[in-house]
């Protein structure tokens, strides 16, 4: 049986007072790609709509937490801090609470796949 998910049930903005309910907590359940971005990168616009692809891709096998690092009063920015983020855009896969693995940068689609099912988590074919 084949259940309709919305956006916002697989794909979601998360800040540092949700962080922990919203990706370490559920990465327990499903695995979790963190997206650190900002308005200004324009390397985090190109990868927003690929990672959207493989998100719908997945069938919301995998979530979504989009990280905008300059939102708010800079406290998102000390989350990046808190992960040793260099650089954005940095996506961050989290499974069973702990990080995986992480890149860098703009990516194309099927290097996203390749990240995945290197971490186990199995293609939605």
């Amino acid at each position: 049986m084949n259940i309709a998910h919305t956006k916002s049930d697989v794909i979601f903005d998360v800040d540092c007072h949700n962080f922990d309910q919203l990706v370490i907590e559920m990465s327990h359940k499903k695995p979790v790609l963190v997206d650190l971005w900002a308005e200004w990168c324009s390397p985090c616009i190109v990868i927003a709509p690929i990672l959207l692809q493989l998100i719908d891709e997945y069938e919301a096998e995998v979530l979504l937490a989009k990280v905008e690092v300059d939102k708010g009063d800079g406290e998102n920015m000390k989350l990046a801090g808190h992960y040793r983020v260099r650089g954005f855009p940095t996506v961050i896969l989290f499974i069973d609470g702990e990080e995986k693995s992480r890149f860098s940068g703009a990516k194309p689609l099927p290097f996203l796949r390749h990240f995945l099912e290197e971490h186990s988590v199995p293609s939605p074919d």
